[in-house]
């Protein structure tokens, strides 16, 4: 069965730039995907429609068979959940805190706008934050932890949404080696025992290969790969990074060097 469904989308900016150019795919549920690309190749953009942040030019984006569109935004990101690269927490809050917004969208409109949470609420966001090995770090402010431990207050506010989907737009991009691992790791063995579908955006082809069930491959808005891991060989990866007209490109030359 597939989680998310994207049906012909493409995606016109206001300026004319064309981000996503007839994209279909089908994601399963409980799987792990991985979308490479270069920049500017409409990964970002790609997750943003799957949870509303954007929505299609044309084509639609299904949610467990239901339409994402603006009417449903509040609905849609009660079920799936995102993790950003810069982190988005609010660095004055406690970790805990932090993790609390992610119930936001089940409370209702006065309750999200004065953070009134339920004792249930703080049940969930302590057993998030064992999830990923912080509980000892609740009442500590975010700006206080590391990048690593602020990526992983990310995870366990997510979490605590209690989604279906949860969409990583570059989460290790920020961080050192180690730290990458320890959250690839984290979101792997959330999408293996909690059944959770994971998609992450990623410039590693390394993390990729060892990570990801699947590969979608990117450029220039298109789909040019999707398949296993062990199926990206060096002439798909230069057909996913090679940028038009650019005979000596660096991003090119940087993905086949970790491959």
């Amino acid at each position: 069965m597939s989680a998310i469904s994207i049906q012909s989308v493409s995606k016109r900016f206001p300026n004319g730039f064309e981000a996503l150019k007839g994209i279909d795919a089908e994601i399963r549920s409980g799987s792990f995907t991985v979308v490479l690309g270069p920049s500017g190749a409409g990964k970002s953009t790609l997750l943003r429609l799957m949870n509303g942040l954007e929505t299609p030019t044309t084509g639609m984006v299904r949610i467990d068979g239901e339409i994402v569109d603006r009417r449903k935004v509040r609905h849609i990101r009660s079920r799936v959940a995102m993790v950003f690269q810069q982190f988005n927490l609010v660095d004055r809050l406690s970790v805990v805190t932090n993790v609390l917004t992610g119930r936001l969208a089940h409370r209702s409109w006065v309750g999200s706008v004065f953070y009134l949470f339920r004792q249930e609420d703080l049940g969930i966001a302590r057993e998030a934050l064992c999830r990923v090995g912080l509980i000892d770090k609740a009442w500590s402010r975010a700006d206080k932890l590391s990048g690593g431990q602020q990526q992983r207050v990310g995870i366990a506010r997510a979490l605590a949404q209690r989604p279906k989907v949860i969409l990583a737009d570059e989460p290790v991009a920020s961080l050192d080696p180690v730290s990458s691992e320890e959250i690839m790791t984290l979101l792997r063995e959330i999408c293996d025992r909690d059944g959770i579908t994971v998609v992450v955006n990623l410039h590693q082809v390394d993390l990729a290969r060892r990570f990801a069930d699947r590969i979608i491959g990117m450029n220039g808005g298109r789909i040019v790969f999707d398949g296993k891991p062990e199926e990206m060989t060096q002439s798909v990866l230069r057909t996913i990074y090679q940028r038009e007209g650019i005979e000596d490109d660096t991003s090119l030359d940087m993905a086949l060097a970790y491959a």
